[in-house]
């Protein structure tokens, strides 16, 4: 009997260690709760239809009492559910003699699918500002004087034309570069669009059999923190005022060195917009700048921080944001397209009648590849070098006269912060 006690009780213990790690490691049953953002990306383009099904993926773990109950990667399903006209591309592109009726998409995301294979149903709210989503990140602070920095800027204009023909997927860009010249061509969603929406109601996750649970690699340090948080506001230089009021909510738990909470997922961050001009006239684009003084704990603990932007999220890719912070719109190149479309202009009015089909042809840029056809078709030099002129004068208008382009965030952007703990006692209203 004791032999028979003993080796049981070493066969319990040695089970118990097999199977400890294995039930640790498993995400208990919980609940994500209403209001939580999910930021939903595709990789691959769609047509742009109703009905269409979306098959997408999430850009960011979700986190429920410090613990990732649903990684990055995760699968969401949905549908297109609605089409709206892009009334404001319509316009720019009939400028151009492109007659597409463009279309912005709505799309409901309902399903996702587990670690394990499982699909639950869930709601959220429809979302209709899907766009390319680019993370803005701070460079290093720019060395030399004027001249050295519009050096730097007028070499990143460069590298990024470069960047289109030698990119991968050039092919695609040349063939929808070339649908845009013509006056009529299909729409499709782009393959990278992401939409951010927000549960409607709460999601009951069950125990899941393989682990996705995971704490962050934030951790905090004698380098402080750093910070994931969505916005809880809509932010524009548009309407924006400086001193105005901001709030957002850390999306991802914070630990010490000794893994214990420094900061739990759903703490509030509290601060205002520092820096704000509207976009105006002549070209001249919109700048944003906001930052967080304090920091709010669940329980009500309240701690004063330092924070700087390390990163935000930015639908398309127009702009850019400086050592300091500060988001504005990436600088165009207001001299070389309408000099060059101004050359090609008036090469429809020189006396070489031997090529003045080709003359008329390349003259002819202002609406599309319609306007080329037109000018070579017609054989009337003057009206080639009218269509020609049109296209140079809108290129001017667009980059000297008209308003420049505005910076805005939607609600639930999603933003990085380098934040240090002040030492200054907290003030309390």
């Amino acid at each position: 009997m004791p032999d028979f006690h003993h080796s049981s009780l070493a066969g319990l213990l040695f089970t118990g260690l097999l199977l400890g790690p294995a039930c640790r490691c498993q995400v208990p049953a919980t609940t994500i709760p209403t209001k939580t953002p999910l930021v939903v990306g595709i990789d691959t383009h769609l047509p742009m239809r109703l009905h269409e099904p979306v098959k997408g993926y999430l850009h960011y773990p979700v986190f429920v009492n410090g613990i990732m109950i649903l990684p990055a990667k995760t699968e969401i399903d949905g549908t297109v559910t609605g089409l709206l006209p892009n009334r404001p591309r319509r316009k720019n592109a009939r400028l151009n003699g492109d007659f597409t009726p463009f279309h912005t998409p709505v799309v409901r995301f309902t399903s996702l699918t587990l670690s394990d294979g499982a699909t639950l149903e869930f709601s959220a709210n429809a979302a209709s500002d899907g766009a390319p989503v680019y993370r803005l990140v701070a460079p290093p602070p720019r060395k030399g004087g004027f001249f050295r920095q519009q050096y730097d800027a007028g070499m990143q204009m460069v590298h990024d034309q470069l960047h289109l023909l030698t990119a991968p997927h050039k092919g695609d860009r040349m063939l929808q570069l070339f649908y845009h010249q013509l006056p009529y061509h299909p729409e499709r969603i782009e393959g990278g669009t992401s939409w951010t929406v927000e549960t409607t109601a709460p999601i009951a996750i069950p125990r899941q059999k393989t682990t996705t649970a995971s704490k962050t690699e934030t951790s905090s340090g004698s380098g402080g923190w750093l910070i994931k948080a969505y916005l809880d506001q809509s932010l524009s230089s548009a309407t924006a005022k400086a001193g105005e009021p901001i709030k957002a909510t850390v999306a991802e738990p914070i630990y010490n060195p000794d893994h214990s909470i420094a900061v739990p997922q759903g703490a509030m961050l509290i601060g205002a917009v520092t820096t704000c001009k509207p976009a105006r006239s002549f070209g001249r684009a919109g700048t944003l700048r906001f930052d967080f003084k304090q920091i709010e704990m669940p329980e009500g603990e309240k701690e004063n921080i330092q924070t700087a932007l390390a990163g935000v999220d930015a639908a398309g890719d127009g702009l850019q944001m400086n050592a300091e912070g500060k988001v504005k719109p990436k600088p165009q190149d207001k001299l070389v397209v309408p000099l060059i479309l101004g050359i090609l202009a008036s090469r429809p009015l020189d006396e070489d009648v031997h090529f003045q089909g080709g003359r008329n042809f390349v003259g002819a840029n202002g609406i599309g590849l319609a306007g080329n056809i037109i000018g070579w078709a017609g054989g009337s030099r003057y009206v080639a070098a009218g269509i020609g002129a049109y296209g140079t004068a809108l290129s001017i208008y667009r980059r000297w006269i008209a308003s420049g382009q505005q910076v805005s965030f939607p609600r639930d952007t999603r933003i990085v912060l380098q934040a240090t703990v002040r030492k200054s006692a907290v003030l309390h209203p």
